[in-house]
């Protein structure tokens, strides 16, 4: 009889985690910069008219 090797399939989770990490990553950077423009605009106006 000949042999029938069968391979197990590889886990799917680890790749998901890996994705939920980057978009996490991706949704961080994307809000602290966009905080980081407001803020500086918001100076920028009331120092103007300030003067």
């Amino acid at each position: 009889m000949a042999e029938i090797k069968i391979e197990k399939k590889r886990p799917v989770w680890p790749w998901i985690v890996a994705l939920l990490l980057i978009a996490a990553l991706i949704y961080y950077v994307f809000v602290n910069d966009h905080e980081t423009h407001s803020e500086n605009s918001v100076e920028i106006e009331n120092s103007t008219s300030a003067q």
